[in-house]
This record gives structure tokens, sequence and C-alpha cells, in this order.
């Protein structure tokens, strides 16, 4: 029983290990981060071919989809959700394992601290509209591939031509590396205001960093500030 003990426990640490380094390369960049395939930022994604002009018939149209091998081993393709309209909309990477067995994005503790930062700027989920660049999980939440990336962003992309929004908001490293074809930190990121296919996107931490460490909190909290500020002044109507 001792030995299955310190087994567990030298697991534990290896896993507590391999989080950090990711964390906090996927703030600062540098030579040592290489996800699965980096390559994936150097490609253009292929527009999607459909007259659709509509959101939930868009995801009808999509949620059986097998183009790439997660279709194979989701629970659930996680489209999105929110406000059809919004002028606000979040992308962030993947599903996780809350996702994929709910279908809906950012839920479980991550998703309750994007709740919160939201209601601190005056917004809830009905006002806005959140998404990932997968639309399946990546086995043990691993890093998206060139061919899942490939597949699934025109997808995003139709999403962003149907709602409309104002401005976009990247959460995380990944998910703003993915769209804007940058091998940049995400400090670097911070504070600029990028295009993504004619639309406004900016870059902050995801939820689940700030939760592992809390010391990013207050940058974050400059973000959303900025990003109350900057949809405020491109809100419709």
């Amino acid at each position: 029983m001792l030995q299955n003990v310190m087994l567990t426990t030298v697991s534990d640490k290896h896993d507590q290990i391999k989080t950090f380094i990711k964390e906090e390369l996927e703030i600062f960049g540098g030579p040592l981060y290489q996800p699965e395939d980096s390559q994936h930022i150097e490609s253009e994604p292929q527009p999607v071919n459909s007259e659709i002009n509509d959101l939930s018939v868009f995801n009808d149209a999509i949620k059986n989809c097998m183009s790439c091998p997660l279709g194979a081993s989701r629970n659930s393709f996680v489209f999105g959700a929110g406000n059809p309209n919004a002028d606000l909309m979040f992308v962030g990477e993947a599903p996780g394992e809350r996702e994929d067995m709910e279908g809906v994005p950012f839920v479980g503790r991550a998703g309750k601290l994007l709740d919160d930062i939201l209601k601190a700027i005056d917004l809830s989920r009905d006002d806005v509209f959140i998404a990932n660049v997968l639309k399946c999980r990546p086995p043990n939440n691993r890093d998206p591939k060139k061919d899942e990336i490939e597949a699934c962003e025109p997808y995003l992309i139709k999403q962003i031509e149907l709602i409309k929004p104002k401005l976009l908001v990247a959460l995380g490293r990944i998910s703003a590396m993915t769209l804007l074809r940058k091998k940049d930190s995400l400090t670097a990121m911070r504070g600029q205001v990028f295009n993504y296919h004619g639309t406004d996107l900016v870059v902050t931490y995801h939820p689940a960093a700030l939760l592992r460490n809390p010391n990013w909190k207050r940058p974050a909290w400059e973000d959303f500030q900025k990003i109350r500020d900057m949809y405020r002044g491109n809100k419709r109507g």
C-alpha cells in the first residue's frame, strides 16, 4: 500500500510540474514552448461554402461533423452558446472534459469565474456569445493539431459571420496564436487590437489560468475594463 501511495504522489508531482511549465510558457512564451503541432499557426483556414444565414440552422448542419478524428472520440459537439446577435464574442481553445460532457462551453470553475468577470463589467452570458476554435475535445485536453484546426476554424469564421460581433476576445495564448498566426507570448499580445477576418480582436488570460495563478487576476481585470469600454463604444443600438 505504501508503494502505491508513493507512486501516486510521484505521478501527482509530475502532473503539477507539467501544468506549471505549460502555464508559464503559455503566458510568457519562449523557445521551450512547442504545441503538439506548432506549425498550425501558419496555415489559412478554408471558407465554409454554405448559404445558411441562421445560427441554429448552422449548428444543426455541422453538429454531426466527422471531418477530423476528434469526431469519433467526443461525447458532445460544443457549438457555442449565448446571444446570437452579440456585440461581444469570446473564443477559447477547445472544450474540456466538463464541456464535452455537457455540450456547453466554459462550465465548471473556469466558467463560473468567467461569469463572475462578466458580471463585474455589467454583462452576462445572455449578452455575449462564447465559443471555441475547436468544437470537440482533444484527448486529455492536449493542444489542437493542425488538421483539427483546419477542419474546425472555418466553422468559427462562419459563426462570426452570422453573429457579426463588434469585438472578439481570445481567451488564452493557444487561442490567440491560433487565430492570429502568431507565436508571440500572451504578454506581448495583450493590450493590442488585432483584426480577425474583419473584426477587432483582443487577447487576455484564459479563466483556467487565473484559477491556477491568482497573481494574474489583476492584469486580467485591467484587460476586461478595456474590453468593457470597447464594448460600450461599439454596442449596437
